[in-house]
């Protein structure tokens, strides 16, 4: 089956958000939405949002599923807010239980945070398989950029987040706490292993040099054929010497302190004080 997916580009944070619709059904996912943030003010906007809800209600759209693919450590998920407005069920991996107690412990959080995923409606691992009306989605667990990130094979079509780029940029950072370059290694192999002709949406574009535009689709011929992280049949000691050595030279993402503290909580700020006002932490000399 091969489902329809409309793209929406978050150009603050070059992330790519997908709706993706069952071809014979009016039901559909929306998989890592973006809720806008300025980190300087400290405020949220819902534009982004907004644009994936409007075209759900023009196109009469029921949607099913809100599916992150990982806890973005680089933007903030709108997966309430879109629940709220059109309903769906929020679900991520299972191992979303090993990135809350890793960010419990460091955003310093009491013990009325739940380290057990239970602000999820549904907490996926390898082998399970869902439904967007009559289409099949099956779940493969693709950690080393996070312990819980997940490609979701819908139809001819995986969405494998941060875990492979276009074949001109390469693939994921590994060091963020719980990553690890020879585990992703692993993981990519998974997804090449994919028929050919599976088309590939991914979670973010940078626009690699000499590229004029930015780019989400590709294919799994591709990927093997072109990746210059992984394609061409690298071997994994070139791979994790590579990849360890890039990520040493890399700063931390601009919005990974709010967007860690939202993002492990299923997109929901953290509770607020007697007032009503909401604070996040900063972590010194933690990340």
């Amino acid at each position: 089956m091969k489902p329809e997916v409309k793209a929406f580009f978050d150009d603050a944070t070059n992330t790519i958000s997908f709706v993706v619709k069952d071809p014979n059904s009016s039901s559909c996912a929306v998989i890592d939405s973006v809720l806008d943030f300025d980190y300087s003010s400290g405020r949220t906007d819902t534009a982004s949002a907004d644009e994936v809800i409007a075209y759900v209600k023009d196109n009469n759209l029921k949607v099913e599923w809100l599916l992150e693919s990982h806890v973005h450590a680089d933007h903030l998920s709108a997966a309430p807010y879109i629940q709220e407005q059109v309903g769906g069920k929020i679900g991520i991996g299972e191992n979303i239980t090993i990135v809350q107690d890793t960010f419990g412990k460091v955003f310093n959080e009491g013990t009325e945070f739940q380290r057990d995923g239970s602000q999820f409606d549904a907490l996926f691992k390898e082998g399970d398989s869902f439904h967007i009306g009559q289409m099949r989605g099956d779940v493969l667990h693709t950690p080393g950029h996070t312990p819980a990130c997940l490609t979701y094979v819908i139809g001819d079509a995986a969405f494998v987040g941060d875990t492979l780029f276009m074949p001109d940029f390469g693939t994921a950072r590994c060091d963020f706490p719980g990553g690890s370059s020879e585990v992703l290694y692993n993981s990519i192999q998974k997804i090449l292993a994919l028929p050919d002709e599976t088309r590939i949406f991914v979670g973010h574009d940078y626009k690699a040099p000499g590229r004029d535009d930015y780019a989400w689709e590709t294919t799994v011929a591709e990927q093997k054929a072109a990746n210059v992280h992984v394609g061409s049949g690298k071997d994994k000691d070139a791979f994790v010497k590579m990849r360890d050595e890039r990520d040493a030279t890399l700063a931390m993402p601009k919005l990974i302190i709010p967007s860690l503290q939202v993002n492990m909580r299923a997109g929901q700020m953290p509770e607020p004080d007697e007032k009503g006002d909401v604070f996040l932490k900063v972590p010194v000399n933690k990340l």
